[in-house]
């Protein structure tokens, strides 16, 4: 990553941390009926937790192009509440190019503690997507955490012939709480 994709990055997540805020407020109920979700906790200032994130590893729906599945990379994850956390890290993806993104998750259910939610950000580095510039994308994810590892799985959906969709895994170590 150079220092002018890094600085866009923390200025993007500057950004949606001053964004913020309103997510944090939790909602007593969630916004779906069905009886298997509970919302998440209460948010808890003093609780942050700083996570360090890997690349990913996603399996492509579009079998029938030379993508590429293995996208390493680091990025960072501060979650102050059970269901808010700001991320922005760096990775090769999957048209073999490197992209970085900043981004909010926000998963307000559980399922059998596993937290759903999704993660609303801004990526780059995808070159049919704004000739590899900046765009904003929601992304439906689902993250299982235990102590001080954790598993953040995303599902991209494909988006004409810019984006390429898939299911995305990406682990985490926590560093701190």
């Amino acid at each position: 990553m150079t220092i002018k994709e890094f600085a866009g990055a923390l200025a993007a997540l500057t950004a949606l941390a001053l964004c913020v805020p309103a997510l944090a407020q939790e909602v007593s109920t969630p916004a779906t009926p069905a009886a298997a979700l509970e919302p998440a906790a209460a948010p808890d200032a003093s609780r942050g937790q700083l996570w360090l994130d890997t690349g990913f590893a996603t399996y492509h729906f579009q079998k029938d192009r030379d993508l590429n599945g293995r996208n390493p990379g680091y990025g960072v994850e501060y979650r102050w509440s059970d269901s808010v956390a700001l991320t922005a890290g760096h990775f090769y993806n999957s048209d073999r190019q490197h992209s970085s993104y900043a981004g909010v998750y926000y998963q307000p259910w559980r399922v059998a503690g596993i937290k759903l939610g999704a993660v609303a950000g801004g990526f780059n580095g995808y070159p049919m997507m704004r000739d590899g510039g900046w765009f904003l994308a929601i992304i439906p994810v689902a993250t299982w955490e235990y102590q001080r590892v954790g598993v953040n799985v995303a599902v991209v959906p494909t988006y004409k012939e810019r984006l390429h969709g898939g299911i995305s895994v990406q682990l985490k170590f926590k560093l701190f709480d």
